[in-house]
């Protein structure tokens, strides 16, 4: 194992409440849609179009608006969610994450970002272990998010790897499948059922270390 790719939300820290919060004010304020909480699963792991798309389809709302206008309020969602969170602090990483990252670093493993936020750098510097990563995949920049392989082959790439030598760190059922796809070891956090595909699944990142990685690693490589 020489490199793990983690994925942002429900691995690093959990910002899928305040995207849930910014798309429901939205929701709201635009087309007069209140969404259930059970929504907020359809809107994990994917990018900020297929979210807003989703929406549109819950609400009966599919093509009645110009990709510009789908682009204005994909826009206008970010303004949102990028308030509620410039109030993250250290405070907000999840349970073990700081310590992984830091046994990573220090076994010199190399650490990517693969994840469908572009506010991810941002995030990271609020956090504090902005330090911590190698690279950070832009997802504009990729031509299909999550579940199609594209953000961890590019993760991979980034540092210099094949996807063989590394691992994926998910918490969704689209990033695990992108993940497989992508030809890496994957280690999910979650629901082992709805999780299934990954190699190994965690029930929180708590229970996530250095040398549960590379003995998922070395067990899915066979060896």
């Amino acid at each position: 194992m020489k490199g793990v790719a983690f994925d942002l939300d429900g691995v690093i820290t959990d910002t899928a409440k305040f995207h849930f919060e910014a798309w429901s004010k939205l929701a709201l304020e635009k087309f007069d849609l209140e969404l259930p909480a059970e929504f907020e699963s359809q809107l994990k792991g994917i990018s900020r179009i297929e979210s807003l798309e989703r929406i549109l389809a819950f609400g009966k709302l599919s093509g009645k608006y110009t990709p510009a206008q789908v682009a204005e309020l994909a826009d206008e969602k970010n303004t949102y969610y990028v308030a509620a969170i410039s109030k993250l602090t250290q405070a907000d990483i999840l349970p073990g994450i700081s310590q992984l990252l830091a046994d990573l670093k220090a076994q010199q493993v190399k650490l990517s970002l693969a994840s469908a936020s572009k506010n991810a750098p941002m995030i990271l510097e609020k956090l504090g272990l902005l330090t911590y990563f190698d690279a950070i995949v832009d997802p504009s920049k990729l031509k299909a998010g999550k579940p199609a392989p594209d953000i961890f082959i590019e993760a991979a790439k980034a540092v210099g790897l094949a996807p063989s030598e590394c691992v994926g760190l998910e918490d969704a059922s689209a990033g695990v499948a992108a993940i497989k796809a992508a030809g890496m070891v994957a280690v999910a956090i979650g629901d082992k059922e709805e999780l299934a595909q990954a190699d190994t699944v965690v029930s929180s990142t708590a229970d996530l270390n250095y040398d549960l990685l590379v003995t998922s690693y070395q067990q899915a490589q066979g060896k």
